[in-house]
């Protein structure tokens, strides 16, 4: 008869993931991951597999949950101009308010390994997709609602967006001046026509 499992996957799983983002793929030792999951290497094993499967089972966790969170908060907002801006303030905010540096998860892992990772550039890709996505369904209903010119790209303008995006999350880790990323946004969202 099977054993039962003494500790919960949910759990133990957010936990690799905040030691994976703190740390990156590399620095992050198993003897890491069992103090920090409070369970042992059998156990790691036998529910995630190696380090890498558990590397890639804490980046799924951690990109399904950020976009249906960005999808949530540009829906927030009635004005599509405002849920970008607010959007895109948050991103630096968390940074600085909660001083961690960190960065985004993915964007880290697009980095650090989908460079010389076949798998993790694939992920990192579709991430970015499906940002492109929520960005171009927010876009559209700005075109719907006539806040936005009806000839706009959304296609277009949700890439560089997403691409904004991807500079601002890499560039908030090496904390410039809050004023940086205030003149940049305003300037980047100007596109919004």
């Amino acid at each position: 008869m099977a054993r039962t499992r003494e500790f919960d996957e949910n759990k133990v799983l957010d936990a690799a993931m905040q030691l994976f983002w703190e740390k990156g793929y590399e620095a992050t030792s198993i003897s890491d991951l069992t103090a920090r999951m409070g369970i042992q290497r059998p156990s790691i094993y036998s529910a995630f597999g190696d380090k890498k499967e558990l590397f890639e089972a804490a980046l799924r966790k951690y990109t399904m949950s950020r976009a249906s969170d960005i999808r949530t908060r540009l829906q927030s907002h009635t004005s599509v101009k405002e849920a970008f801006f607010a959007f895109f303030e948050s991103v630096v905010d968390e940074e600085y308010v909660e001083d961690r540096s960190r960065g985004c998860f993915c964007i880290n892992t697009m980095v650090e390994l989908a460079p010389h990772d076949e798998k993790f550039e694939i992920l990192t890709r579709e991430h970015q997709m499906y940002l492109t996505v929520i960005f171009q369904e927010t876009i559209e209903r700005g075109k719907k609602s006539g806040e936005l010119e009806s000839n706009t790209d959304a296609k277009a303008l949700s890439q560089a967006l997403v691409l904004s995006l991807i500079g601002l999350s890499v560039m908030v880790k090496s904390r410039p001046q809050r004023s940086f990323f205030d003149n940049a946004i305003t300037a980047t969202l100007s596109i919004l026509k």
